[in-house]
């Protein structure tokens, strides 16, 4: 379990200590904006890796205490993972300042899944990470979602901030359009739902992605997605 929590630290403080802070402005302004980029992608994927690995290594362990029991929580996970496809992958196919790399994109239309939050894949990561923190109530579990759960909702007020200082008034402009929260711009009428953008090829990949996730699930975790545990082969 130590490596688990080393690797979960190791996780999140290059993001927090890192990227979207002033110490991210001082290295690309040494090394420059690609190098860092580079650097900082590879550093994320091996902690990623690392993380996955102490994952596995974590539950297979005679070492992983349960602190609670889930109940049928586990048989909303279709239904509550499947809007998390819905949000996350068509957000990551829209022109996005939040994006990385995403600057120039300030005067972009807002539309589709933008119109409900300007953080559309953070918030499905947010979304699938606490139901699975609800859903599995082992040590290992805990540690290893809650530190997604984490990354991603204060991931969305980190890239604010730094796109806030390295845009000015331009991200201003894009975030009076937009909302981190969902539907909270929308709610305060500072922009509208756009269901025509939502609803086309973007959400048809979505659907076709959570199907293969769906019924691959049991394949690559040996753990079944469906209610009660159903086994589809």
């Amino acid at each position: 379990m130590g490596a688990l929590i080393v690797a979960a630290i190791v996780f999140l403080a290059i993001h927090f200590l890192i990227s979207g802070t002033r110490l991210r402005d001082a290295i690309t302004g040494a090394i420059g904006e690609r190098p860092y980029m580079g650097v900082f992608s590879l550093a994320s994927l091996a902690a990623i890796i690392w993380l996955c690995w102490a994952y596995n290594v974590a539950q297979a362990s005679g070492g992983n205490p349960v602190f609670y029991n889930s109940g049928h929580v586990r048989d909303l996970g279709v239904v509550v993972v499947f809007i998390a496809f819905l949000i996350g992958i068509p957000g990551l196919m829209l022109p996005n300042p939040t994006a990385v790399r995403g600057e120039t994109l300030a005067e972009a239309p807002v539309k589709g899944v933008i119109t409900i939050t300007r953080h559309p894949f953070l918030w499905a990561v947010t979304i699938w990470s606490a139901f699975h923190l609800a859903a599995n109530g082992d040590e290992a579990s805990i540690i290893f979602f809650g530190s997604f759960l984490i990354l991603a909702l204060f991931g969305t007020v980190s890239i604010d901030a730094k796109r806030e200082r390295k845009m000015g008034a331009r991200w201003n402009a894009f975030a009076a359009r937009t909302s981190n929260v969902p539907f909270a711009a929308a709610f305060a009428k500072r922009t509208r739902i756009d269901w025509r953008g939502i609803f086309d090829w973007r959400l048809a990949l979505a659907l076709v992605l959570f199907a293969i996730f769906l019924f691959g699930h049991l394949w690559a975790f040996s753990v079944s997605p469906f209610p009660n545990g159903w086994r589809p082969y």
